[in-house]
């Protein structure tokens, strides 16, 4: 009788997606923040929609390269991890292999293995040392080998996504004259992308769409909020 192939769907791209989400929610809170503090301080200003724009350009421009960089540090942080902890337990194998091998046993028994039924798996995996440093960096430490291009490619997503969402709330304001109105045009094209992004975000991890996208409406809201009152309320 056929029967069809059970085919396991899983997400791996989850990396690239947390850079993504990194990136792409500080690029549209951030720059929008500032385009609504400053449109509050230049509103009388007859180069206000100028201002603005530089302001924001620049915040992009700076924004981008420290996010990147930011990412950049963290997966090479990651990977010396990797490297210095399986370095450790290279040396713990050759030196305490008792120990070791009893640590393997641990992780069996956590599984309901009796002693009976671990003890030759236990001694072929202790048998190969590559094989017995990897199990022990994976099931005892939690982790995983680091990519090599991790840092480099962590660091163009982070910093592209910033720059995408960054010239979102800015748009507005290099096509309207007006700054006030490009301030409100902003906010509701900058309250849609959020709500666009929120819901997206969610489905890719795993939490409710639609209540993903109300809290980056909310945290973008409340950025631009503070600080166009701050800058009012030092006025």
């Amino acid at each position: 009788m056929p029967s069809t192939p059970h085919i396991e769907s899983h997400f791996t791209a989850s990396a690239s997606v947390r850079d993504v989400v990194i990136g792409m929610a500080d690029g549209l809170t951030v720059p929008f923040a500032l385009a609504a503090g400053i449109t509050g301080a230049v509103l009388t200003s007859a180069q206000a929609t100028a201002l603005v724009v530089t302001a924001g350009l620049a915040e992009i421009a700076a924004g981008s390269i420290a996010m990147g960089l930011g990412g950049f540090l963290a997966a090479k942080t990651d990977a010396e991890h990797y490297a210095s902890e399986r370095q450790r337990e290279i040396r713990e194998t050759v030196e305490l292999p008792a120990v070791e091998a009893e640590e393997v046993a641990k992780v069996f028994r956590e599984y309901g293995l009796t002693e009976a039924q671990m003890t030759p798996v236990v001694e072929a995996i202790c048998s190969d040392p590559q094989r017995w440093v990897d199990f022990m960096m994976r099931f005892e430490l939690g982790l995983e080998p680091p990519d090599p291009r991790r840092a480099s490619r962590s660091a163009v997503t982070i910093g592209a996504a910033y720059i995408v969402g960054g010239l979102i709330p800015l748009a507005p304001y290099m096509i309207l004259p007006d700054v006030t109105l490009a301030l409100r045009y902003s906010a509701v094209i900058t309250a849609v992308a959020l709500a666009v992004f929120g819901y997206v975000k969610g489905r890719f991890t795993g939490i409710s769409p639609w209540k993903g996208a109300l809290q980056t409406v909310l945290t973008g809201g409340l950025a631009a909020s503070a600080a166009f009152a701050l800058v009012k309320l030092i006025e």
